[in-house]
Order: C-alpha cells, then structure tokens, then sequence
C-alpha cells in the first residue's frame, strides 16, 4: 500500500507542467475520482470551487505569478458534494505543488481554540486590569487624605499587576509564534545556576509556599539558551508547583546526560495521573482549580524543544508532580 493512501488528509501532487502525478486514496474519495487520474490536468482533478463557482487552480494561478512563491495558504474550499474542506498547497522551486485537504471540521476546531483563547485572555486580563483601574482611581480620589506609606502599597500593587500584564501579553505573544513556527531565539552560554536563583528569589517573595534549591552541577556550567526563555519556563515551571502543591516546592539542578543539564521541579500536590500527561502541553490544560491560563506549561514544552531540550513528567517523591527538563550545554536546535 502507498504509504500516502494511509493518510487521513487527501494529498495530490502535479508536477510543472500543471499534470498529476499523485492522487491519494482520501483525495480520490474526496474528490469524487472514479479513473487513474494520473497525467490528467491538475485543473480536471482538483474539482474545488468556491461560493461563486471558481475553480481552485483558476483563482490561485499556483503556476503563476513571482518565483520566490512558496506556497497557497489554507483556504475554505467546497468538494463537489457540497462539503467544506481546507485546502493549502505547497509550490517546490521547479514548480511541483504539493496539495493537502482537510476535513472543514478543522476549522471547527480551529474557532474552539480560538474562543478559547478569546476567553481566557478576556478572564486573565480582568483581574490585574481592575486592581490598576481600582487603586488608580482611589489614588486620584483621595490622594491628599492617604499618607505616604498607603500611597506606596497602592503603586507597588499597581506595579505588580503590570508586570503581570505584561508577561500574559508576552506569554501570548509567545504562544502564536509557537503555532506559527516564527519563534526566534536568541540564544548564549548561560549560567543556569544564577537563572535559577534569581527565579526562585522572585517566586518566594511573592508566595508564603516554601521553595527548596539544591544545585549539584559543577561551578561554572553552562547552557546554550536564550536567556529570557529560560528564565521564563522556570518561572512558569516553579509557579506552577507553588499554585497545584500543598507543601514545599522542591528545585534541583543537576547533571543530566552527556551534553545536557536537567532541572527538576517538584511538588506536593495530587500529581498527574500517567493517562493524562500527554495532555499536560496542549493549550489551555488545566489540573484542579486554582486558576491559572492554560499556557503556562504549553509555553513550557515549546520553548523547551525550540532549544533541542526535553520535557517530561514523573511522579514526586512525596507524591505530587514531577516535571523534568533538560537543556543542551551546546546549540542543538535544529535537533
């Protein structure tokens, strides 16, 4: 069997000269192909239209227009039964175009995901954004009645929820760049260790919850990553423990295999049950209910492997979660 007829999506590829060479089994089905269709002309084949009747190959013109063209994005296109599906195609240097189509459901799912987000950034937003308007707006009302030490909590409480404003949008920013494979890294030898450090400090003074360093690496190891990104998985990794534990949150750093440096996050929480761990790096995952994006750890396993590292999640010695990452002490991203 073509390995390409096992696909769930259909594929048809034409070469140059606008002929098919390839017509999968799911592109058959879709398309309504009863004979060979290989040779015949990609416009014959590819019996798409559109809401006013335009063919596919009519109103792309694949074969035209500046040679630098890559590709036709993914566009809403009718079979000839009348059932949506998403259509892209992808155009090669001599011309050969790559043609995958999908079931319309994705874009169901697509819109899901999208109100998702829609949802959880308009629920993440409202809470910092009414502490600002809340404390401002007192501020401005009562500014000659407070004394100086009252007006100072308001600011630094201004303050924090801007920050945190600031990393959602920046989380977010992230998040799209993920899916859109448009992350850039900037990454340099780093110290892990005072990362780390500076991490933890951080956390702790903004929690009651215990958090434990141990550093066991050698003095002066290093890691290749982009600074910021680390910083900002550990930080998502140790909030993380400090919001689903009940009890100390456990940091380790410490040799890894041969060219790696592992960090160790643990927790004291309910854990994560095995079945459900493959889920832990989706968007929007959520363990409990204590809050929370549901990109955090999202961001965690696609920051983590856009460095050539690894991510995985065990159980913690003292029951609870243990989420492992190991960083390369060399560039392996395009591993």
């Amino acid at each position: 069997m073509d390995p390409l007829d096992t696909l769930p999506d259909g594929v048809v590829i034409a070469d140059g000269e606008g002929r098919v060479q390839v017509a999968n089994l799911m592109a058959r089905r879709m398309l309504a192909i009863t004979g060979d269709p290989v040779g015949a002309p990609l416009a014959d084949v590819l019996a798409l239209s559109d809401q006013r009747g335009c063919g596919w190959v009519e109103t792309n013109n694949p074969y035209g227009g500046l040679s630098s063209r890559t590709g036709v994005p993914e566009q809403s296109w009718l079979l000839p039964d009348g059932t949506e599906v998403l259509v892209t195609a992808r155009i090669t240097r001599d011309k050969h175009l790559g043609i995958a189509i999908r079931s319309g459901r994705g874009r169901a799912r697509l819109d899901r995901e999208r109100s998702d987000l829609v949802a959880t950034v308009a629920h993440e937003l409202r809470s910092p954004l009414t502490g600002v308007k809340g404390f401002v707006q007192a501020l401005l009302n009562r500014w000659d009645k407070l004394n100086d030490e009252q007006k100072k909590l308001m600011l630094t409480t201004v303050h924090a929820d801007s920050d945190r404003l600031s990393r959602l949008i920046a989380e977010l920013l992230d998040v799209a760049r993920i899916d859109t494979g448009r992350l850039q890294l900037y990454p340099r030898p780093s110290d892990p260790a005072t990362l780390v450090r500076r991490v933890v400090d951080s956390v702790s003074a903004a929690t009651s919850r215990a958090i434990e360093l141990t550093v066991t690496t050698d003095e002066g190891a290093e890691i290749f990553v982009d600074p910021d990104k680390f910083t900002q998985v550990v930080t998502n990794l140790v909030e993380n423990g400090v919001r689903h534990g009940d009890g100390v949150v456990r940091v380790r750093l410490e040799p890894g295999d041969p060219g790696l440096l592992r960090l160790i996050v643990d927790d004291e929480g309910t854990g994560i049950a095995p079945e459900l761990r493959k889920r832990v790096f989706t968007k929007f995952w959520k363990n409990g209910a204590r809050g929370g994006s549901g990109l955090g750890l999202y961001l965690v396993g696609g920051l983590t492997k856009a460095h050539g590292g690894t991510v995985t999640i065990a159980d913690a010695p003292g029951g609870g979660a243990r989420i492992i990452t190991e960083w390369p002490t060399e560039d392996r991203r395009s591993a």
